[in-house]
């Protein structure tokens, strides 16, 4: 899947395929040509993804080829457990989580997951939680406070469930004690949007000691189309709404909103997904060596006094 302005990429990219192919069926020595060119490609590369717009991030975060939390679970870590249901209603497919064994240290990984194809996507409920994914998210989360094990959230979800039968079972409520009983988990906790990040159906696992995005994503209160649809009355104007929202990594960081950035592979996630996964394993080994040094009482504090002094006050 090729986006808009991956065209001049792709236009060079098929050039350089036609010279290798002459080369072999002609045996013409072209390898200077082929190098200039090789050259030409990786440096409109660099130049395109430096200067991505907001919604072009968007876009990329959306990519259907991107890593997706199962496939950064069983690339990261050994003997993964998927532990399922909250114990209340039912198990939510939207919601995966589980123990699994991370360089030597077990780890409690839950995360939001999305599908491959229609048949998955509707398994999956497009990676919208229902209340009971937030649930079984809180009963994972306690159960690894319990064993003295970190918990490592990934986050990708265009928004928890909007459906009648969410907000009947209390979406708002299980979102809600979600937030109140992460502030005080005694063990390590590393969230990172490794996708999109809409509204409180991210934030529902995402308050930790420490707050990654990949370089690619998005975190906000809404998406830019709903957005747009809400001032404009029309999806028309989801790339001014992008820019209004200030919701890339870049964005985020500069507000203090998260801790940091994971580079990504040059092009996105998608076209590196074995790099761009050994990059953030070795991110979490290294800051979870940084938390687990810490006293849980002093991160706990840290944790509260980080949230508490997000945003603005103007008298």
């Amino acid at each position: 899947m090729l986006l808009d302005f991956e065209q001049p990429i792709a236009a060079l990219e098929g050039k350089l395929r036609e010279m290798q192919q002459l080369a072999l069926d002609s045996q013409v020595d072209v390898s200077e040509a082929v190098t200039a060119l090789e050259a030409k490609i990786k440096a409109l590369k660099k130049e395109t993804y430096a200067n991505l717009t907001r919604w072009q991030r968007v876009q990329l975060s959306r990519h259907p080829e991107r890593p997706y939390t199962l496939d950064y679970i069983e690339g990261m870590t050994d003997k993964f457990i998927e532990l399922h249901g909250d114990r209340t209603v039912g198990d939510d497919k939207a919601m995966v989580g589980g123990f699994a064994d991370l360089d030597g240290r077990s780890v409690m990984f839950i995360g939001q997951q999305k599908g491959r194809n229609t048949k998955q996507r509707q398994f999956r409920n497009f990676g919208m939680p229902n209340p009971e994914g937030y649930r079984k998210a809180l009963r994972l989360m306690k159960l690894a406070e319990k064993f003295g094990k970190p918990i490592v959230t990934l986050i990708d979800t265009p928004g928890a469930f909007p459906g009648l039968e969410a907000e009947e079972r209390g979406q708002g409520e299980a979102i809600a004690r979600n937030l109140k009983e992460m502030f005080l988990l005694k063990v390590p906790v590393i969230c990172v949007i490794i996708g999109e990040g809409a509204s409180g159906g991210a934030l529902g696992i995402a308050i930790g000691d420490r707050v990654l995005m990949l370089e690619n994503t998005w975190y906000s209160v809404i998406s830019p189309e709903s957005c747009s649809s809400i001032l404009w009355r029309s999806w028309d104007y989801k790339e001014q709404a992008a820019e209004a929202l200030k919701l890339t990594a870049t964005d985020m960081l500069a507000a203090k909103l998260v801790d940091g950035i994971v580079k990504e592979p040059l092009g996105g996630a998608h076209t590196a997904p074995d790099k761009m996964i050994d990059t953030l394993r070795k991110t979490l080994i290294k800051t979870l060596d940084e938390l687990e040094a810490l006293p849980a009482d002093e991160r706990i504090s840290q944790r509260i006094d980080k949230f508490s002094a997000m945003g603005v006050v103007v008298e």
